[in-house]
């Protein structure tokens, strides 16, 4: 089976997911485009050797809809034989574009293909495209439908993480981050946003509040206790789980992940196709897989899916070197070192979603990039990057540094 590496990889800036962002007036096709091209020309990418691109996006609806991959492309300037294809598994859709797009390189149906994700949350809205999971009672009663808020709260009451311990967490994301864009450890992905006059619109996250501390976190309220106490949601989490007397309301806007925009691109391709465009590889892809968690907890998935990712490598945690946790809520993160004893200082070492924020459709690969710029510049070797995803799942990638 041919091996599957990663060959380079960019991202755009994170912008603040409001209309007052720095990227709201870019559309999720500019913003996939824009990756595309960074990704061509900095590789000399001959991009008539692309078999395939692969985009994750949540809401691909109105301008980003339409398989925003194809269109994306053709915009970049890749050759018209290429084409596109998006997927969503909802916050996992980037790492699972990434890990779609090696299946077929090592399945040996593809040689060289782009994967990624893009989300403007500016401008088209969480939940945008709609669903059935949290109106058709079909579905939503029998998962026990709540918004992924109070599965954080009710994670933190069952886990034992009170208000100081998420807060602390979120505290420190802020911090790791603001240390990694001061000392450039971004500096080799971040492709600086421009307009078509080739004038600078974003080229930092603008999400980070590195001036968060303890007590500014103190002043903020719950965001989820409406939700969960008047909305009935705090029920249906007890029902649930009939262990827990009621749920402790611990999260709000500073230790959730932050809503933005953003995009990203990842080259893989085997070794001869590597050569044939005279790219060096940075890493290969070791193993991947996809989980079903429990629903109601429903952001515990990177628990399990490690579990399942390490198995089918043959690997156990000493094997790894740096996790990539998403920062969903200050929760999962917090619940994944617990389950595993994993040490904080091997976990979202750049600080991660809190504090940069959480491009839905995008974040998998960006996170997937930090990491393998994080093991260049550690000297280290492997790499395990995971996300929760709604309605109980959890996707999980080991890389190895080459």
């Amino acid at each position: 089976m041919p091996e599957a590496y990663i060959y380079d990889h960019v991202r755009t800036p994170r912008g603040r997911g409001k209309a007052d962002g720095s990227l709201h007036e870019v559309t999720a096709l500019a913003l996939a485009s824009h990756a595309l091209t960074a990704l061509r020309e900095r590789s000399h990418l001959d991009t008539k050797l692309v078999d395939d691109i692969v985009l994750g996006c949540v809401d691909p609806v109105g301008e980003a809809g339409g398989d925003i991959a194809r269109a994306a492309a053709l915009v970049a300037d890749y050759g018209t034989t290429v084409p596109g294809v998006q997927i969503n598994r909802f916050c996992a859709s980037g790492l699972d574009a990434v890990n779609f797009a090696s299946a077929q390189v090592m399945a040996g149906a593809q040689d060289l293909a782009v994967a990624g994700g893009v989300e403007s949350m500016s401008r088209i809205g969480i939940g945008a495209s709609g669903g059935a999971w949290p109106v058709d009672p079909a579905i939503a009663v029998k998962s026990y439908f709540m918004p992924q808020g109070v599965s954080a709260d009710l994670i933190a009451t069952k886990y034992g993480f009170d208000r100081d311990a998420v807060d602390a967490y979120a505290v420190e994301s802020q911090r790791r981050a603001k240390a990694a864009w001061d000392a450039g450890r971004f500096a080799r992905s971040v492709v600086p946003v421009r307009d078509v006059n080739g004038v600078t619109i974003l080229a930092h996250d603008e999400h980070m509040r590195p001036q968060t501390d303890m007590q500014s976190l103190g002043g903020l309220k719950p965001s989820f206790t409406m939700m969960g106490e008047q909305g009935g949601f705090d029920a249906v989490a007890i029902q649930a789980h009939p262990e827990i007397e009621r749920v402790r309301h611990v999260h709000h806007a500073g230790n959730s992940s932050g809503i933005v925009d953003g995009a990203a691109a990842v080259l893989i391709g085997n070794e001869a196709a590597g050569k044939a465009a005279g790219l060096k590889p940075r890493a290969r892809i070791r193993a991947f897989a996809n989980i079903g968690s429990e629903p109601a907890l429903m952001l515990t998935g990177p628990v399990d899916v490690t579990r399942k990712v390490l198995a089918r490598a043959g690997m156990s945690l000493a094997d790894i070197d740096l996790f990539e946790v998403n920062e969903a809520f200050a929760s999962v993160v917090l619940r994944f070192m617990q389950a595993f004893d994993v040490d904080p200082a091997v976990v979202n070492v750049n600080g991660g979603a809190i504090a940069m924020g959480h491009p839905l459709g995008a974040t998998g690969a960006m996170i997937l990039g930090t990491a393998l710029d994080e093991l260049e510049r550690t000297g280290k070797s492997t790499a395990l990057v995971t996300l929760c995803i709604g309605a109980g799942m959890g996707t999980a990638t080991i890389i190895e540094r080459v």
